[in-house]
């Protein structure tokens, strides 16, 4: 989801995007796979300092594919959500522990009720930054809870939106959202993995 910021303009109240009112180089990309794109777009558009969320698709070798052929499995693409975030505000340090508590990263090509490669779980990165932060905390987190973790780590490649209405589906469908993500077990899944974990727990990816 894109959040409004109002801002003045030729003395009227005009609402932009607030990723439009960064510089590029203000601004920082993510990219992670967590499962169904509905929940992880929701899951980050709660964290302050994200700007934007975008569902879609990575991963795979299809150009430009639909959700139809993505879903069937045959386009290797794994479903994702691509996030602008002000590193001023929230770092990427931040994001991966918003990720790994809203993901279960001990399956392979599955999350919750949806089975198949194409939700399988992944982090995406866009430097050696990231790629080194993103794998620290991966063994974080299988020392941390004795996880073998399934999670991918690889190199942001081409990045396919997914159609408009998958876009801040939960905010334009919520009953049917809910319904979903209840029904799918996710939230009952998280809580037997994580119960009693400190949102803030320490994914020790300093330097060495």
């Amino acid at each position: 989801m894109i959040r409004q910021l109002r801002v003045l303009l030729l003395g009227g109240l005009m609402c932009l995007p607030a990723a439009q009112l960064l510089a590029d180089d203000q601004t920082a990309k993510a990219t992670f796979a967590g499962g169904c794109f509905w929940c992880v777009e929701a899951d980050f558009d709660k964290v302050d300092g994200v700007l934007s969320t975008t569902s879609g698709f990575i991963g795979g070798q299809t150009v430009n594919p639909s959700y139809e052929q993505v879903v069937s499995g045959r386009t290797g693409h794994t479903e994702a959500v691509e996030i602008v975030y002000d590193p001023g505000v929230v770092s990427f340090e931040q994001l991966l522990q918003v990720f790994w508590l809203n993901i279960d990263p001990t399956v392979s090509n599955r999350q919750f009720c949806d089975t198949g490669s194409q939700y399988r779980t992944g982090i995406f990165f866009h430097d050696q930054e990231q790629q080194r932060l993103a794998q620290a905390s991966s063994e974080a987190v299988a020392e941390r809870w004795g996880f073998d973790v399934k999670t991918e780590i690889e190199a942001a490649g081409p990045f396919y939106p997914a159609e408009k209405y998958h876009q801040d589906y939960y905010l334009k469908n919520p009953i049917r959202y809910r319904y979903y993500r209840t029904g799918c077990g996710r939230d009952r899944r998280l809580r037997q993995l994580y119960d009693g974990a400190d949102q803030a727990f320490e994914l020790s990816t300093a330097s060495s």
